[in-house]
């Protein structure tokens, strides 16, 4: 064998010795941790109706749980503090159980299809 020729025989087991360390490497992976669904179907930062004028929304994960919003803008906001918003979401969440449990057994909405008491009072504009 000349030295060309161990040297590429070298190389080739070498190179499926690391495919085969890289594919049970690949098998042994953590699995992703899966978020919690957004509950809502309006922003939690603006309290706009997600899917409306802004378009599709935008989802982010934070701390395990997904949010969804309506615009890039709001991504600043839930990113300064992700807690406040985490409340947030679990306080409208309870208040949805809560209206819900109504005397005639629906919910209280207005016409965008969500109980506005949730909603922030600072809405901002588009």
């Amino acid at each position: 064998m000349t030295p060309f020729n161990a040297f590429r025989a070298a190389a080739l087991s070498t190179a499926l010795l690391l495919a085969g360390t890289f594919a049970a490497a690949a098998d042994q992976a953590p699995a992703k941790e899966t978020a919690k669904p957004y509950p809502l179907d309006y922003c939690i930062v603006s309290g706009d109706k997600l899917d409306g004028d802004m378009g599709k929304p935008i989802t982010v994960v934070k701390n395990g749980q997904e949010f969804k919003l309506c615009c890039k803008g709001c991504i600043t906001e839930i990113d300064k503090d992700p807690k406040k918003f985490e409340d947030k979401l679990a306080a409208a969440q309870k208040k949805d159980a809560k209206a819900g449990d109504t005397k005639d057994g629906a919910a209280k909405h207005d016409d965008t299809g969500h109980d506005q008491t949730d909603a922030p009072k600072d809405r901002h504009d588009h």
